[in-house]
This record gives structure tokens, C-alpha cells and sequence, in this order.
């Protein structure tokens, strides 16, 4: 968090008003023209975006939505906090990304979305994606929580799907210490969601209307963000780019030092795309020993995120997901963040190359 944050914040925190107020609006204008998309909903995380998208695509019970489960739960809770059903597809094992290959056979008249996660930071398949739901008119959500950043064929991703969310929760690039951002492609969907993401209240109608005095139409959620966070994510915005471009350099870094190294398998980058590098995965052969050996040497490396099809919750609807289940048997992520030092990264990179 930058010291420069605390002037402002001492300025909304003392200035009368610390709900959603100007400084959202504010954020809001910034995150739009930055990501060159008009119509953007600050709240207080993704997975209220989550569940905002997929209530604004029309998902409610007993609706599918064709997802990965390889990505944090909020991705795939949100689908359940709607009353909906998840239904896994296989990823690609070059990425880790939902491949769109796999959708086309579990698209049932029950389906309604796809959810697209950009793992770790780096695009997934878009254009073969819009193509296959376009087929069969489902709304495209991106669940590009680790990809503020990211671009895919020379533009943001996000911003041109249905819907796109973005995360600022504590360890990512920006934060807000907690928030996240919902972009909606449609007019009529955005100020749908502006009325939804505080009980349904039609504000610009009747900016005065606090207490649900005039009828509300449409019940929502309490999902908006307020005026602290959006003042400390005013401050991140100028500090992102910095914090994105280590990100990158440390990523690249660990490609040029990791190649060739036996039981080593970088993950396959396209160039007509851009990863945000929120985290670096690599494939290694004997993972769990990779692991345990790594932290002996004090490098700290993990799965980040649990695949989600194995948590009993969902258990009704597993399936064989061959691709993922090999994908997820050697994947691992190093330390790759804005912390991670030049000597850091070289002992990392040394590590590596000493064996396990």
C-alpha cells in the first residue's frame, strides 16, 4: 500500500460522507476510461460480481452454467448462490484455461452462461469461446480476478464479453483492501445492475430515496462499494502499472531460466495475448516432492487454489475431466509478485535447476 493513500484517505474519511458517495463515481469514470469500457459497477468483491452477472445473464434455479474448476470457489459458489448447477468442462493442458473445445458437448437447453477464468493472469481461448456461445446464446462471463492487466489480441480482458469481473481484493495487483469491479457490455444490463448492487434502488431516479420509501421493483443485494475503498483504489490506480510490469519481468525471467530444465514444462504463451503474471505456473514432474523440497530450500510454492469438483458440495455433478486431472497432477506456482526481488528470483530460478 503506497503512503501517498493516506492524505486522501484522511480526506473522505473526515469529510461527512464514507458510504458510496463521489469517490466511487470517481473510481468508476477511471476504471472505464483505463479499460476502455463505459459501463462499469464498483462493489465490494468479485464474487458479488459474480453473482450479479450471472443474475443480470438470466442464470437463476436449476440453470446450468458451463464452468472450470480450476479456480478460486468463489468463481463456481456464485453459480451456486443463484440456485444453479455447475457444469465442469475440461481445460486446456497447455494453460490451465477452460478449453473451448470441451463446451460444445455439454451445452443442454438448461444452459444459460459460460464462466471463463483467465488462470493466473493469462487469456484464455476468447475468440473460440464468443464463437461456440454465440451457436447457442449464451452470455460470456470473465472471471478475470487474477487478470487486471491482461489483454488479449491487443485489448483488455473483460471488456468484451457479456460481463467481466475484476477482483481487488487484498493480494492482488491493485486492492482496495477489498472490492471488485463488474463490467457489463449492454446499457439496459448496467443500469439493471447499478439498481441491484444496492437492494434495487433506482438512486438516479430519486437520489434522496435511502429508506426504500419509493416502490422498489426488483429486489438486490447490499454488493456497492463505499468511498474509503474507492479513495484507496484511486491511489492503486497510479501505482498498477509498476506493480503489473514487475509482475511480467519476474515471469519472463523464470522462462528464460527454466527451460530445458529436466522435469520442467513451461506453460504454452500465444502472442497475440498479454498475462498480467499474477501468478506463474509451471508443470514439474513429481510435484508433491517438488513442493516439499522447495520449501526446505525456503521457496514457498503451492497450487494457489484447490480444484473445486473435488469439495463435497458439488459432488452430484462430477465428471471425468481427463485434461485436468493430468494439468493438475503436475502444476505448481512460484513466487512471480512485485516483492520478489532480482537475488530472489535467481535463488528461485537456482532452486529449480538443483533438482528434487
Amino acid at each position: 500500500m503506497p503512503e501517498s493513500v493516506m492524505e486522501p484517505l484522511r480526506a473522505t474519511l473526515f469529510s461527512g460522507y464514507i458510504g458510496q458517495g463521489p469517490r466511487v463515481e470517481e473510481f468508476e469514470g477511471a476504471l472505464s476510461a483505463r479499460l476502455g469500457a463505459p459501463h462499469a459497477l464498483a462493489l465490494n468483491s468479485a464474487t458479488s460480481g459474480l453473482q450479479l452477472a450471472l443474475r443480470l445473464a438470466g442464470v437463476g434455479p436449476g440453470d446450468e452454467v458451463i464452468t472450470t474448476p480450476l479456480t478460486c470457489a468463489a468463481t463456481n459458489w456464485a453459480i451456486l448462490a443463484q440456485g444453479a448447477v455447475p457444469v465442469w468442462a475440461d481445460v486446456d493442458p497447455a494453460t490451465g484455461n477452460l478449453d473451448p473445445r470441451a463446451i460444445e458437448s455439454l451445452v443442454t437447453p438448461k444452459a444459460k452462461a459460460v464462466m471463463v477464468v483467465h488462470w493466473g493472469g493469462y487469456p484464455a481461448d476468447l475468440d473460440e469461446t464468443w464463437s461456440v456461445a454465440r451457436r447457442h446464446g449464451l452470455k460470456v462471463i470473465e472471471d478475470a480476478a487474477h487478470a487486471f492487466g491482461s489483454t488479449y489480441k491487443g485489448v483488455h480482458v473483460g471488456t468484451q464479453s457479456d460481463f467481466g469481473v475484476f477482483s481487488f481484493q487484498a493480494i492482488k495487483h491493485m486492492t482496495t483492501v477489498d472490492g471488485g469491479l463488474l463490467l457489463a457490455r449492454d446499457a439496459s444490463a448496467y443500469s439493471r445492475g447499478k439498481r441491484l448492487r444496492w437492494y434495487g434502488i433506482d438512486r438516479e431516479a430519486d437520489p434522496t430515496d435511502l429508506r426504500c420509501e419509493n416502490d422498489v421493483e426488483e429486489w438486490g443485494w447490499k454488493f456497492h462499494m463505499n468511498d474509503v475503498a474507492a479513495t484507496i483504489g484511486l491511489e492503486q490506480l497510479k501505482h498498477v502499472d509498476r506493480i503489473v510490469a514487475l509482475h511480467r519481468d519476474n515471469a519472463a525471467f523464470y522462462d528464460r531460466e527454466l527451460r530445458n530444465i529436466p522435469g520442467v514444462e513451461l506453460l504454452a504463451l500465444r502472442r497475440d495475448r498479454e498475462s498480467a503474471s499474477w501468478i506463474h505456473t509451471i508443470k514439474v514432474d513429481a510435484r508433491d516432492e517438488f513442493i516439499a523440497v522447495m520449501r526446505s530450500r525456503g521457496v514457498m510454492t503451492s497450487r494457489v487454489h484447490e480444484r473445486n469438483d473435488k469439495h463435497s458440495t458439488v459432488a452430484a455433478w462430477r465428471r471425468r475431466l481427463p485434461q485436468l486431472d493430468a494439468f493438475v497432477a503436475r502444476m505448481v506456482c512460484i513466487p512471480v509478485g512485485w516483492w520478489v526481488s532480482e537475488d530472489d528470483r535467481q535463488f528461485i530460478a537456482n532452486s529449480i535447476r538443483a533438482g528434487w
